[in-house]
């Protein structure tokens, strides 16, 4: 896993192993977070170039643009590799869920999304009214962790990529029926009902 942090100029076979899998990765200020998330993501482009499949960074545009990551020596800045790189800048943790709320609705599956200072996204006071509690920033931290983790899970085992969803109930005549109902709007659609025998 570590290896995915640094640059080798080759495609590893880890990726169908990680699949899935949530890092964290946390450290004190200025010891160069950025830089190896940065890197992950490069890296994680290369391996996702294959299945023609982007990487999402999401991170707060002030920051990054005040302190820029450093490259690992042999990356070439002109890389094609960095168009695979999708910056989306957020200010807040709303931001963060709005994202992740709308995940089953991409064309195309990110082979991976990095969050860079995932915490500082988090007021410690506006945490604490939301919440009503002391502990209002870990508990709107840990929400928002759940949602980005399911988020991924639902795109990845019940969406087709389109934002259509395909339910299948199995009926007692040993037939199957299967509708597929997609959401546009903020409206759920039926877009396609079919019935078959179930083998």
């Amino acid at each position: 896993m570590v290896e995915r942090f640094f640059f080798s100029g080759k495609i590893t076979d880890s990726a169908g192993e990680d699949a899935g899998n949530l890092m964290l990765l946390s450290g004190p200020p200025s010891c160069g977070k950025t830089s190896l998330l940065f890197q992950f993501a490069f890296n994680a482009a290369m391996e996702g170039k294959s299945g023609n499949r982007d990487v999402v960074f999401i991170c707060t545009r002030r920051r990054l643009e005040s302190k820029p990551p450093f490259l690992s020596q042999g990356v070439d800045p002109s890389s094609e590799m960095f168009q695979r790189i999708q910056m989306k800048y957020v200010e807040d943790d709303e931001a963060i869920k709005k994202y992740f709320a709308a995940f089953h609705l991409h064309h195309k599956f990110p082979f991976a999304v990095i969050i860079d200072d995932f915490g500082d996204f988090f007021d410690e006071r506006t945490c604490q009214e939301r919440y009503n509690s002391g502990r209002g920033r870990d508990l709107a931290m840990v929400r928002t962790l759940a949602l980005c983790s399911s988020a991924i899970l639902h795109a990845k085992f019940y969406c087709d990529g389109s934002g259509s969803f395909l339910v299948t109930n199995s009926i007692n005549s040993g037939r199957r029926r299967t509708a597929k109902y997609s959401i546009a709007l903020q409206h759920l659609f039926l877009e396609d009902l079919t019935e078959d025998d179930d083998a």
